[in-house]
Order: C-alpha cells, then sequence, then structure tokens
C-alpha cells in the first residue's frame, strides 16, 4: 500500500512536471510566435506608410497661374514730355518715390505752380503710383489679386473726408478695366479740383491723382478738363506697363472688358493693403490712392 501511494505520488509529481515543462517548453514559442506576429503586423504598417507617402509624392502639387507681367516701367518716364507739359506746365523733373523692390511697386509726382503775380497763382499736382502682384497658391492668381486692389483704391477715393460732390464713371479704353473718381475739396489755399483715375492693367494697378487749385485768388480750374487730362495721362501710363513687358502698349486703347463697363463695387474686398504716401505740401489733404 505504501509502495502503491509512493508509486501514485511520483506518478502525480511526474504529470505534475510534465505538465510544468510543457508549459515552460511553449512559452518560448508562444513568445516566438507572438514576436513573429509582431514582426509581421509592424512589417505590414511599414508597408502601407510607404504607399501612403508614394500615393502623396504622386499627387501633383497645388499651382496656380503665373503672372503675366513681370516687371514695371521707370515710374518717372511714364509719362511723355508732351503730357507733363500740359498737366503741370512749370514743373520741373519728377520727384521718384522710395521703392524696396522696384520691379514690384513704383511712384513718380511732379507739382507745379504757375505764378500770375498780384492775379495769384494756379497750382498742380500730379502723381503716377504702379503696384505690380504675383500669384501665390495660398492667395490666388496675380490678376485676382491686382483686381481686389483696383476695388480698395477705388473704394478709398469715394470715401475722402471732406470730399464734396463725388462721382464715379468707368474709364473706356484704358487696360482691362478703369475708374475715375473726381470731387472738390475746400482748403484755407482755396478749392482743389481732384482727380483720381484706378485701372488695372493684367496684374499691374495703375493710380494717377490729378489735383489742382487757383491759389491767391486766381479762378478755380475747370474740373472737366482736369479730368479729361487725367484718363488720358493714366491711358498713356498703362501702354507703358505693357510696353515695359513687351506687349507694345497694346492694353492701353482697346475696348474695356466688362467689369470695366461700371464702376467698381463698393463691397471691402481682401486686396493688398498698401497705403498711400502723403503729397505735396500744397496739394489738398487727400491722399494718393497708393504710393510706394
Amino acid at each position: 500500500m505504501q509502495r502503491h501511494a509512493q508509486r501514485e505520488e511520483r506518478t502525480q509529481r511526474a504529470k505534475r512536471l510534465n505538465r510544468v515543462l510543457v508549459c515552460a517548453a511553449a512559452v518560448p514559442v508562444m513568445l516566438v510566435a507572438a514576436g513573429c506576429s509582431s514582426d509581421s503586423g509592424s512589417g505590414d504598417s511599414t508597408d502601407k506608410e510607404a504607399k501612403a507617402a508614394a500615393s502623396a509624392s504622386a499627387k501633383p502639387s497645388p499651382t496656380v497661374q503665373a503672372a503675366a507681367y513681370g516687371k514695371l516701367p521707370e515710374p518717372c518716364k511714364v509719362l511723355s514730355k508732351k503730357t507733363l507739359e500740359d498737366l503741370v506746365p512749370k514743373g520741373k523733373s519728377g520727384k521718384e518715390g522710395k521703392s524696396d523692390d522696384i520691379s514690384t511697386r513704383g511712384s513718380c509726382s511732379w507739382n507745379s505752380l504757375d505764378n500770375n503775380g498780384v492775379k495769384g497763382s494756379q497750382f498742380r499736382w500730379l502723381n503716377v503710383s504702379m503696384l505690380r502682384f504675383e500669384s501665390d497658391v495660398t492667395r490666388g492668381p496675380a490678376d485676382e489679386l491686382a483686381q481686389e486692389h483696383f476695388e480698395k483704391q477705388v473704394q478709398e477715393a469715394q470715401a475722402v473726408e471732406g470730399a464734396k460732390s463725388v462721382k464715379t464713371e468707368p474709364v473706356a479704353g484704358t487696360g482691362d478695366q478703369a475708374t475715375a473718381v473726381h470731387y472738390d475739396l475746400k482748403k484755407k489755399e482755396g478749392t482743389f479740383k481732384q482727380q483720381t483715375v484706378v485701372a488695372r492693367v493684367e496684374n499691374v494697378v495703375v493710380t494717377l491723382d490729378y489735383y489742382g487749385a487757383g491759389l491767391a485768388g486766381d479762378k478755380t480750374p475747370s474740373g472737366k478738363d482736369m479730368l479729361k487730362d487725367a484718363q488720358k495721362a493714366a491711358k498713356e501710363a498703362v501702354g507703358a506697363v505693357s510696353e515695359a513687358n513687351g506687349e507694345g502698349g497694346g492694353k492701353s486703347g482697346g475696348s474695356p472688358s466688362a467689369s470695366a463697363s461700371k464702376p467698381a463695387s463698393k463691397a471691402p474686398s481682401q486686396g493688398a493693403s498698401d497705403k498711400p504716401s502723403k503729397g505735396a505740401s500744397a496739394s489738398p489733404s487727400k491722399k494718393p490712392a497708393s504710393k510706394s
């Protein structure tokens, strides 16, 4: 009986030992299996990431239409000698505005004081500014950015503080679109007749400001005549922009686009935020629509 019990005990211990050994032996196998399973999953993940990266690289990068015009003319040479003699008859050479990049922005101003002695004098101030836009993947095509800035310039001209008899009208045959804003502004020196013509040709916005007044008792100049002169000068400046980019000024005299057939929208736009600088000391307080 004792020996039988011992045998039974040995048998049970053996069985337990066998179970322990089997379990012990199974652990490495499980670890190996788990490791293999883990390696297999990691490999699949890596393959998926590689495929995703390859797919992403195969997709084309966002593009935007390139700007039509890549440079600007010299600002003080956009108007002919004849035009300057007509608009600023006693004016000297133009004063070029400062610019960090002359291919992107430029401006030039002229002023004239025709002294008639005891009868007074005639004052004229003329400024031409140009702003060129580049296409940007985030902001959009250059001509659309120029369009936004064009509208903003017109709105600024319409909102001059103290302006009286403000009128806005389209200007035909000047770039892709053009608008003239004219008004009267009373100052202590006299009543100024002020004309602003804003034009867009492709991705360039040209803003021409032309002011005049009779000082010290001289008569106030004709706003109608000054407007005609301003429109003519703006057309010439737009032609200079086209010529500088190899188009022979073709955009300066064509029929206006649909957008030029009506004044710019009065709704706020998100165009360039360039702010004008002040004009000559004898000129009115209104700032030119855009300066460099």
